[in-house]
């Protein structure tokens, strides 16, 4: 018996399938996160923001020790 979507595939019962990254989403995503950054230097200060980038910098060669 042979599935629908050709010889080798399987019929799921859902869709694993994701819409693609547009343009549009991926400005509106900058956006958000360099206001986010903006407002948390702005109310805060930077010092913690050194503290996360060097957090991120430590996660990031952690990550890289698993490629």
């Amino acid at each position: 018996m042979q599935a629908k979507g050709g010889a080798g595939t399987t019929a799921l019962p859902f869709s694993f399938v994701t819409p693609p990254m547009t343009n549009s989403i991926a400005l509106v995503l900058a956006l958000l996160i360099i206001g986010a950054i903006t407002a948390d230097v702005m109310l805060y200060g930077t010092e913690h923001l050194i503290f996360l980038g060097k957090r991120f910098a430590e996660l990031l060669e952690w990550i890289a020790f698993w490629r």
